[in-house]
């Protein structure tokens, strides 16, 4: 009879780890977070941990869902401060609230997690272009 996989008792620290990281300015989403974590994690259970931090020392404002939109209206107030207090940092929104993932997203220099390798769309998302690419 095969074990279940113990929880990994740390997995908020180390969502609070990378969170710390994004700096001022930039932001990352819950599934490039859940990406980096590594197999068994999802962008919802990363926003359980952001949503239930209560440590001022994590900028919680810096994730966002993978639209480029801020997803605390309904559970912070006033219902638009995620999305001031990324403003006064330097993150544009246009008129629907999104902001441009291509120029605000954080990739940390960090090994990916051995994963698939088949690549998605989704996933493309995450991954840092290469010099090549951007010239």
């Amino acid at each position: 009879m095969k074990e279940k996989p113990k929880p990994d008792q740390f997995y908020r620290e180390r969502v609070y780890e990378i969170v710390r990281r994004i700096p001022r300015g930039r932001v990352m989403t819950y599934g490039q977070i859940a990406y980096i974590l590594g197999k068994g994690y999802t962008p919802r259970t990363v926003g359980f941990v952001m949503h239930s931090t209560s440590e001022s020392k994590i900028p919680w404002q810096r994730v966002i869902n993978s639209q480029g939109r801020c997803s605390t209206g309904r559970i912070v107030l006033p219902s638009d401060m995620q999305q001031r207090l990324l403003e006064r940092e330097g993150v544009k929104f246009d008129a629907t609230g999104r902001c441009d993932l291509q120029t605000f997203l954080w990739h940390p220099e960090q090994k990916k997690p051995a994963r698939a390798k088949a690549a998605t769309t989704r996933t493309a998302l995450y991954r840092r272009k290469s010099k090549r690419s951007l010239r």
